[in-house]
Formats: structure tokens, sequence, C-alpha cells
């Protein structure tokens, strides 16, 4: 099974923390998605497998207009081998969000929304200048709920100035929409963005670690008691609306990627990515030679990014899966290396799954990191 990533490279606005490509500027929009269009065309047989889903993200994808989407969904299902239960999710912004947009999404073939709310409180829509009001995020999850079974919207703790009240209020705001999936990042500082500059220059102040990790703490445990499973560090899922796009990817299957600065990855050991240069990107998929960069990994890459996503799943990561697709000298250096992970109770064998306890979750990637092969 494969996926389908297309990635939209533009915005009504800049948030102070996305470090994502993307461009706020209207001039070439509609000359961009054509060549989006020429790449699928041009890197077709890359798939070779049905696929289980399509996702449409950016940027603001939820700027492409309904047909558009329609028709391209529509070539999709033409050229490729299709999974009956395919997944097709788009990232829609409050602020896009009305009942003929929603009405015209669900015709073109959306059957999944991932909504950008990001906070239920004021202060932090303004910190991270959000396109979107409080007011707009009520009225949208009003609309969403009504015309989609299957949407997810999207949370970030761990806010300068934010306390645990102000964390617990907003996600018992959220809460109060049942939503079927909640995918929740701690706030990153990366450079180059408007919230790097703010936090160097002493405009913003971070919370303490501590405190974001008290926020993930309270995340998980009450996203337990409502019925959620964390099936992912950051994704919490109902029973029956975990995202394919998601787990697809932290299971390590193959995935197709459209636009600049898109990812694509083999399934076995050859990753590429587009060019993060809107104007690049176009004159390669005209002149018929996508402008991107190859990668072949190493199994010490592969086993390395199997330790990654594999502790932050729920399932864990096999023993015998290491053993089997890299060797034993690979699982004998694993089992030297989670000693004393063992010992701190950050670690334990559940058969032949290596999991995460539930008290070191927040310290995940750290862990990871420990187990890898440098």
């Amino acid at each position: 099974m494969s996926n389908l990533y297309i990635h939209f490279p533009f915005c009504k606005q800049a948030c102070h923390y996305c470090n994502f490509h993307f461009s706020t500027v209207k001039k070439g929009r509609t000359e961009l998605f054509s060549c989006i269009n020429k790449e699928l065309n041009l890197r077709a047989s890359e798939i070779n497998t049905p696929l289980e889903s399509i996702y449409f993200g950016g940027g603001s994808p939820s700027l492409i207009p309904p047909d558009t989407i329609g028709d391209f969904i529509a070539k999709v299902k033409q050229q490729f081998l299709i999974h009956p239960e395919l997944e097709i999710s788009l990232e829609v912004n409050p602020d896009d969000v009305n009942e003929r947009y929603l009405n015209e999404l669900k015709l073109a073939g959306i059957n999944r929304i991932s909504l950008g709310v990001q906070s239920f409180l004021e202060k932090d829509l303004k910190l991270m200048h959000r396109a979107h009001n409080v007011h707009q995020v009520h009225e949208s999850l009003k609309l969403v709920t009504n015309y989609f079974e299957n949407y997810s919207l999207d949370l970030i703790y761990g806010m300068p100035y934010s306390s645990s009240k102000d964390w617990e209020d907003n996600l018992e705001k959220a809460l109060t929409y049942c939503p079927p999936h909640i995918s929740a990042y701690a706030l990153t500082v990366e450079n180059k963005t408007a919230l790097h500059h703010m936090v160097k220059t002493k405009q913003v102040v971070l919370i303490e670690e501590d405190a974001v990790k008290e926020q993930y703490d309270h995340l998980i445990n009450k996203m337990d008691r409502e019925g959620y499973v964390n099936y992912e560090f950051s994704n919490f899922g109902k029973p029956g609306f975990f995202s394919v796009n998601n787990q697809n990817y932290w299971n390590g299957k193959a995935y197709l990627g459209l636009g600049p600065s898109s990812h694509s990855y083999d399934g076995n050991n050859l990753r590429s990515w587009n060019v993060s240069n809107n104007h690049q990107y176009v004159s390669g998929i005209v002149s018929g030679k996508p402008v991107r960069e190859i990668e072949e990994l190493k199994t010490k890459d592969r086993y390395n990014e199997y330790i990654m996503t594999g502790l932050r799943k729920v399932e864990g990561l096999s023993l015998d899966h290491v053993k089997m697709f890299f060797g034993k000298t690979y699982a004998l250096y694993l089992e030297e290396q989670v000693g004393r992970h063992l010992e701190y109770k950050n670690l334990y064998w559940d058969g032949d799954q290596l999991k995460i306890a539930r008290e070191s979750k927040f310290l995940t990637d750290g862990i990871a990191a420990d187990l890898f092969i440098v």
C-alpha cells in the first residue's frame, strides 16, 4: 500500500512559528497547481501498489478551489490502483470554512478534514499570528461536525505564558465537540521564523520544559479517560478514526510527494525531496525534469528511522523485526543499549515489543536518539 501527498505552498499570512515552505503572494497559484498535475504524470510510475491515502497539505490547501481538487482526485483515480477505503484528507483553516465550501469539498471527494484550530484562546492565536480568531474556530467546528464524520483538529501546547489551567481549558473546549481525532504538538522554536527572532530578542518568553511536560502528561491522561487511543506520540483517535496517512508514514510505507519541498519514499531505501523554491520547482516541471535530491539510505539510517518511528507508536518496536530486516548485530546492539532505560523504567518489554513507559512518553525522541547507531 502507498500514499500520495500534495504540498500546496501558499498561505494568507505567515504564522510566527512556521518554518514550512510557503509563500503569501497570490500570483502563480494556478500555475503551480497545474505543475503539480504535470508532476503527477511525470512520476506516476513510482507508485506501484494501491493508494490508501491522498493528503493535501501545505501551506494552506484550503485556498485551492474545490472543483480543482475534484478534478485532481478524479485524475489520480484514473492513474492508480485505489484501495476500496481510500482516505482523502484536506488541511483546512477555520477562516476558510462555510457551508457551501464544505459541501463542495464533499462533492469533490474529500472524506476527511484536518482543521487547523491550534488554540481556543485568543491570546495564543494572536501570538501565533494565525489568520483566524476564536469565534471562527467555534463556527467552523459546528459546520465541520455537521458535514464530516471523519475529521481531526490540531492543537498546540507549551505556548509562551501558558499555565496548566490554560491548557486544560483549551483541551476541554476541544473535547466539547467530541472530535474523532486530535493531533497535538508542542510548540517548537524553529530557526528563521518570527517566533525565533522574538524569543532571541526576549520579546517572548517560553515556559520551562517541565511545564511543557506537565501539559503533555495532562493531554495523554485526559485523552485516555475520554476514550481516545494515543496511537502515535502526537496523535489521538477514537477507534476506527486513526489517520491512514499518519499510520502509513510511521509504519514505513511508500509515499509520493508532489509540489515544492515535498518528500517521497519508496518504502525501501530511496528517499527524495523536491526543491523548496516555487520558481525552480515550476521551471523543472515545465522542462520535464523535476528539481529534487535523492538519497539512498544505508542500513544504519533505516535502523535509526525504525527506532524513532517505532517508539512513537502505541505498538512499540519489534526485536524480531530488527533481526529480520537489519540483522543480528543490530538486534544485539539494541538489547545492549536499552539496558539503562529498562533500569530507569523509561522502557519495558511487552513480549517481543519494546515500548515507552507512560510516565516517560514526553521523553520519547530523546530516548530513541540514545538507541541510534551514530
